[in-house]
């Protein structure tokens, strides 16, 4: 008997994961979570085998939950179920100790095997996901950066540099990207240091020099 806990914001969703495992013999719902912080409670309370895992949650990135639970549980397993489907947010779950990423929207027999497939210790992705970190790994990903603007900058800093330049506050991109405020500070910083500007009006500028930003944004 596998033990699950579900974490999502959405309680229809959560509903409908509970109807994925009350039909399975194999499968145990042990507790279900709609923040992190609930997320992190639960998951000591009841000791899940896995943790189907919402990246985006009231309180806090899924990201981040999976990285703490990890530290006190390393063997948990973390299968991601996610409306996200871009690299940036695959890797960073995957670093963060993930085992799998599904995006929501997968058949009930797919999540039931990957389920499975994760708490044998398996990693499993999703079709769409595994084209994506299939074309990462063969270097398409690379050479799309390189060819663009900011050839010294990641996607996801380039993402970064284009919110800064529309306006958002870090609090803001952070929402916005599913990712902790330490995280985009980092961003940040590193963009600045990157590109060699001073503040976010001069990242602005270069941004719109660059056409990250459309006329009139």
């Amino acid at each position: 008997m596998t033990r699950v806990l579900i974490v999502d914001d959405h309680p229809v969703f959560r509903a409908g994961l509970r109807a994925v495992l009350g039909g399975e013999d194999s499968l145990e719902m042990v507790g279900e979570a709609a923040n992190a912080a609930q997320a992190i409670a639960v998951a000591r309370e009841c000791g899940p085998d896995v943790v189907l895992m919402d990246l985006h949650l009231p309180d806090g990135s899924g990201i981040d939950v999976t990285r703490a639970l990890l530290a006190d549980h390393p063997g948990i397993a973390v299968l991601v179920l996610t409306m996200h489907e871009d690299e940036e947010r695959l890797f960073a779950a995957m670093r963060a100790g993930a085992r799998g990423y599904l995006v929501k929207g997968a058949d009930q027999e797919r999540i039931v095997a990957a389920i499975h497939a994760v708490a044998a210790g398996e990693v499993v992705f999703g079709r769409a996901i595994a084209d994506q970190a299939l074309a990462f790994l063969t270097g398409s990903a690379v050479r799309r950066r390189m060819e663009g603007p900011f050839p010294q900058l990641t996607e996801r800093e380039v993402e970064v540099l284009a919110l800064v330049g529309r306006g958002f506050s870090n609090a803001d991109i952070a929402r916005r990207l599913v990712l902790s405020e330490k995280t985009v500070r980092n961003h940040v910083s590193n963009v600045f240091a990157k590109i060699h500007v001073a503040d976010r009006v001069q990242a602005a500028v270069k941004a719109r020099e660059a056409g990250l930003i459309a006329e009139g944004t």
